[in-house]
């Protein structure tokens, strides 16, 4: 037997004992070769529809499609070993009915193999999340800045500032919590905020622009390595890859044109 058939998955029972233990790791990952570098270090990582913008340059999540995240999921999960991973139910796949939304979480797991889904919604969504759950599929659920949801919230805007806000997130997140998901995403509201949902539901928190006392963080990969040209106030830049990356292929263009590059340990040589 090999040495990658007794490796374990990372799982979302796993994931959900964790609450109020060690710090959950996550970050995004929409290729095979990021994924097998993040995996020895997350205890999962999101396939999210953030792959519109980081990948193809979309304005918003919206336009991703269901055969876009598959796509990228199989990749993500050809790559990773450990991690669970959560894919992304986009926008229009989910919301219409339950059943419309457990075909296409369905169709997900079977077609990427990945441990979970992830879908955004409060109190809307309570009732899709308890018909998957019911159904086998693990869920985690989205709060806060959902940000499927931006032509009716207006925008990127921070959620919580006001107290009817707070108390429609908590409602929110209570109702998430209660339907069965097995981890919510609590994304873009006031610290204050995020640390009372973590007190208050059972479930592990997963912050983005939140709190450091929810039960774990995530990052876009992208963001974080500092190959966005602009991201919000919550990241921190853990690296800085655009100008590595500028660097090197400027060294490149630089050998193409003076011809250094291919040199003699570059190029066949017919056999003797």
């Amino acid at each position: 037997m090999s040495v990658e058939a007794n490796i374990r998955r990372v799982t979302a029972v796993d994931i959900r004992a964790r609450k109020g233990g060690e710090p959950i790791v996550s970050l995004t990952s929409y290729h095979a070769h990021t994924a097998a570098i993040i995996d020895p270090f997350v205890d999962f990582m999101l396939v999210g529809d953030s792959l519109g913008m980081v990948m193809h340059g979309m304005e918003t999540t919206i336009p991703v499609t269901l055969d876009m995240m598959i796509l990228q999921g199989q990749a993500v999960m050809r790559g990773s070993k450990r991690a669970l991973v959560v894919v992304d139910l986009p926008f229009g796949s989910y919301e219409e009915s339950p059943a419309v939304a457990f075909r296409s979480a369905v169709r997900i797991m079977k077609e990427t193999g990945c441990g979970a889904v992830k879908m955004e919604g409060g109190r809307q969504m309570a009732e899709t999340v308890r018909f998957l759950v019911d159904r086998g599929v693990p869920v985690m659920g989205h709060v806060g800045l959902t940000p499927q949801a931006i032509n009716t919230m207006g925008g990127f805007k921070v959620q919580g500032r006001s107290e009817a806000s707070a108390e429609a997130v908590l409602a929110d997140a209570d109702a998430i919590a209660a339907a069965g998901a097995f981890a919510m995403v609590v994304e873009g509201v006031v610290e204050p905020l995020a640390r009372a949902i973590t007190e208050r539901v059972p479930i592990p928190t997963i912050g983005i622009g939140a709190s450091p006392a929810c039960d774990g963080q995530i990052l876009v990969l992208e963001d974080m390595l500092g190959l966005s040209p602009r991201v919000p106030k919550f990241v921190k830049r853990f690296g800085s890859l655009a100008g590595m990356i500028e660097e090197s292929v400027s060294a490149y263009a630089g050998a193409v044109r003076d011809r250094s590059f291919p040199g003699e340990e570059n190029v066949y040589k017919p056999k003797t």
